[in-house]
């Protein structure tokens, strides 16, 4: 496919969207935001997107895929499978605002949180409450809970206890056009439809 390159308009509307503190174009933050771990990669974005509300995702990616412009999601950039590089430029679209702790619901056993939460700080957060949350990438410190499920990380304990996919219920996903859509149910048992929580989980950046 090809893709369009930005323009003057583009950029327009995104700071109307989201703001223009949260629009950035500087070759510093296009540089931090166009490798991750993998070795001897680079692939700089034109623009590094960081929204905070679901339905303005929503608006960037229908006007995206209305245009051609490429996005890539990303986080923390801490992965070794390069699933966060902007390899066609585009939108460095970076879910670092998303990192609440929306709820721990400690008799369900069940918590909500957005994806940009570091893995650790949420860990600790359940510890707090007698609670045990297994996995533990190496990178546990610094990555972000969406990248785990984005790459279905795991960790030591995976051994025993299994990786991220083994720990998720439910997901609220935005679609290419804009729709935003729940995969799954707040329930152990969902034998309704298919299993799209399991679809978007390990996609690697694909």
């Amino acid at each position: 496919m090809e893709y369009k390159q930005l323009n003057i308009d583009d950029i327009s509307f995104f700071k109307e969207i989201i703001g223009a503190d949260f629009v950035f174009t500087d070759l510093e933050k296009l540089l931090a935001y166009s490798h991750d771990e993998t070795e001897d990669f680079s692939f700089p974005p034109e623009v590094v997107l960081t929204p905070r509300t679901t339905e303005q995702i929503a608006a960037i990616l229908k006007f995206c895929n209305a245009n051609k412009i490429p996005i890539t999601p990303c986080g923390a950039r801490t992965g070794l499978s390069g699933g966060s590089l902007p390899i066609f430029g585009g939108i460095a679209l970076s879910m670092e605002r998303f990192n609440t702790i929306i709820e721990i619901d400690e008799r369900n056993l069940q918590a909500t949180v957005e994806p940009g939460v570091i893995n650790q700080v949420f860990r600790d957060a359940v510890a707090e409450k007698g609670l045990f949350y297994p996995p533990d990438p190496a990178s546990k410190g610094s990555c972000m809970l969406g990248g785990n499920l984005a790459e279905n990380a795991g960790g030591p304990k995976a051994v025993k206890y299994g990786v991220t996919k083994d720990y998720v219920l439910n997901l609220e996903v935005v679609l290419p056009t804009g729709e935003i859509i729940w995969t799954g149910a707040n329930v152990l048992k969902n034998a309704t439809g298919y299993d799209l929580t399991a679809l978007m989980i390990g996609s690697e950046g694909t």
